[in-house]
């Protein structure tokens, strides 16, 4: 930090500068002055040589590459700057950096529609094509590689920074623009990396092939903190099932397309109108399968008729109580989210009517679900559509219902259950040491730590961190090909610590050379990218070069504030609070720095995705960045 002496000659308070004060104030003018001054005095810089005791150190929030800053941000960040310069004014050293949050899925969407180009990473690289935008007009879509995708992004997001960083420096946010870094740069993405290689020496990371929440337009897996409930109006369908050994059931359901994947009927132990019937077996409509009559406790007697089916997979309880029992998994929900086909008469989809079975399927198969639910529902409408018993399967009309469904919080379509093979980090067994860890914390306002306490108490699943995209960290990983041809997944090849930053795509594991890439005793590359939170819960070892420079680590960690939004506790906070415990057991920040809302008329909080915000652009042109701070400050 440079101070300036009483008689330097670019004081502030000389007398050339208080010789003349312009009868019309011009702020632009002004501005643009000190701005070039202050950036010629090292104003903002942080001072590596002062010790700890006399540094304060932001985390600063990456800003999501994927569109236009607006007045929210503008309201948030001159919060924490305000904070910074107390500190500065008292006498601290600051350090408060600047980063951009450039890769994941909202970059890639924006570059997706900015650029009508979709990602085929089947298709060979194209070194003369170049991005270029298209107009609002132009509908059509192009399919690139997956490096051409890459390098489309790349550019986008540096053309975004420029514009991001042309606006806070308009603003006059006091960050030491020495001190950058974007989430998918050499340096973030090497320790990404090493975050991923000492978690799988801890033991906290494992790889499995599991039900997993899928984002059928996406095309990924997605996290149980980027998922959110969002009402939806369904329809109720009564079907009727029959009993192997005479009688039959009426079981209530809203997804009659999953009628052909379901393993089980169950009800509660205690719902005495069943009880008869556990250990029994139930004929499903339309697909003739013979299903145990089973008791089980998340069945509430109170929903529908008390009974009902367990299918693979329609929701999370139908994941959990399938992962307990021994039954059969019948996947019917493609990763597309169209029915997939199935043969009838074969293991596991036995029937005691293959002919009506493999004709009721096939006139589902290749459906997107809500055309399946249609068809299907039109199916169970007729006559003999449940073998054995006359008659209909649907009982009366369908009945509207209310509905909470799961969406991934930047997808237009539910979340489907898919199984596949994805990377997870272990946090269900240790929800208690997290809860300690949030206690460690000063929380502002000290009511938001209830937030992150129930969060924590409510989890459910472990992090799933892979995602089947493109522009996003890649795991050091390769895998093993067998002598069947087949990759070995028990048998993962992890990259040096030396070596990172490594692109498995493109890299060789160690040990190998490039042509054993592909061939049978050579090896195969992992091709999933990591979530964008593993690499942003990262941010404070980011900035302080952990596991690099161990000298600057120890200046700058744990950090004194983390200034972020409310809504995203559950992942931004929860995650950095779970990498500093994994990988050190300590706290990232002292202080949490929680902001509000900037809401459109309609009290509908401004988000980029939603394009419901209005730019400060015009607003610091016409009434100055000292006016707009003013207006921000005083809330």
């Amino acid at each position: 930090m440079r101070r300036i002496a009483a008689d330097d000659p670019e004081d502030a308070l000389s007398e050339e500068r208080m010789a003349e004060i312009p009868k019309k104030y011009k702020h632009p003018d002004v501005e643009d002055k000190w701005r070039q001054k202050w950036e010629e005095w090292g104003t903002y810089r942080w001072d590596p040589t002062l010790p700890r005791e006399q540094t304060f150190v932001v985390d600063t929030p990456p800003p999501t590459v994927s569109g236009s800053l607006h007045v929210g941000h503008v309201f948030s960040y001159t919060h924490q700057d305000l904070i910074v310069r107390y500190q500065r004014m008292i006498g601290k050293n600051i350090a408060y950096p600047m980063g951009w949050d450039d890769n994941g899925l909202p970059t890639e969407r924006r570059v997706q529609n900015l650029l009508g180009i979709r990602c085929d990473p089947k298709l060979p690289y194209d070194p003369d094509w170049k991005p270029v935008k298209k107009g609002k007009k132009d509908k059509t879509i192009d399919e690139v590689s997956r490096r051409n995708f890459i390098e489309a992004c790349g550019v986008v997001t540096e053309e975004d920074e420029k514009a991001f960083e042309h606006l806070w420096r308009h603003l006059g946010l006091s960050l030491d623009w020495t001190d950058q870094y974007a989430t998918i740069d050499d340096h973030c993405r090497a320790i990404s990396q090493l975050s991923f290689l000492d978690l799988v020496e801890r033991g906290e990371v494992y790889n499995v092939e599991s039900p997993t929440m899928w984002d059928i337009d996406f095309k990924t897996a997605v996290a149980q903190a980027e998922v959110e409930d969002r009402p939806r109006q369904g329809l109720f369908f009564d079907l009727r099932f029959g009993v192997e050994e005479g009688g039959e059931l009426l079981i209530a359901t809203t997804r009659p397309e999953l009628l052909g994947a379901c393993v089980a009927v169950v009800a509660h132990p205690d719902d005495e109108r069943y009880q008869s019937l556990f250990g029994k077996f139930a004929i499903t409509p339309l697909y003739g399968a013979r299903v145990p009559i089973l008791a089980a406790e998340h069945a509430d007697p109170e929903k529908g008729t008390g009974i009902l089916m367990v299918c693979t997979f329609g929701d999370a309880m139908d994941v959990e109580w399938w992962k307990s029992s021994s039954l059969p998994l019948k996947q019917l929900i493609g990763r597309d989210g169209c029915i997939l086909p199935a043969t009838f008469g074969d293991e596991p989809f036995s029937s005691v009517d293959d002919a009506l079975a493999q004709r009721s399927h096939d006139e589902i198969a290749g459906l997107y679900i809500n055309k399946a639910k249609k068809r299907i529902a039109e199916l169970l409408a007729e006559d003999g559509s449940l073998p054995g018993w006359d008659g209909p399967a649907l009982a009366g009309e369908p009945k509207p219902t209310d509905q909470m469904v799961k969406y991934y919080e930047k997808g237009d379509r539910a979340l489907e259950f898919v199984p596949t093979r994805q990377w997870f980090i272990r946090i269900l067994e240790h929800k208690e040491e997290l809860l300690a860890q949030g206690e460690k914390i000063h929380w502002h306002p000290a009511h938001m730590k209830t937030r992150y306490s129930h969060w924590v108490e409510g989890l459910n699943q472990d992090w799933c961190i892979s995602r089947q995209r493109y522009f996003g960290v890649p795991f050091p990983v390769w895998y093993v090909i067998g002598s069947d041809g087949e990759p070995d997944f028990s048998k993962p090849l992890y990259a040096d610590k030396a070596s990172l930053p490594v692109d498995p795509l493109t890299d060789t594991p160690p040990g190998y050379t490039a042509d054993q890439r592909e061939v049978v005793g050579g090896f195969t590359a992992e091709p999933d990218v990591m979530d964008t939170w593993a690499t942003s819960s990262l941010t404070p070892q980011i900035q302080s070069h952990w596991g690099t420079d161990d000298e600057r680590h120890a200046k700058l960690f744990p950090m004194d504030i983390r200034p972020q939004a409310h809504d995203i506790i559950r992942t931004w906070a929860f995650y950095t609070i779970v990498k500093a415990w994994m990988h050190s057991d300590e706290i990232p920040w002292h202080h949490v720095i929680l902001s509000g809302w900037i809401l459109d008329p309609d009290r509908k909080k401004m988000s980029k995705s939603k394009g419901n915000v209005v730019t400060p652009d015009d607003l610091l042109v016409e009434y100055s960045s000292d006016a707009v701070r003013y207006w921000a400050a005083r809330a």
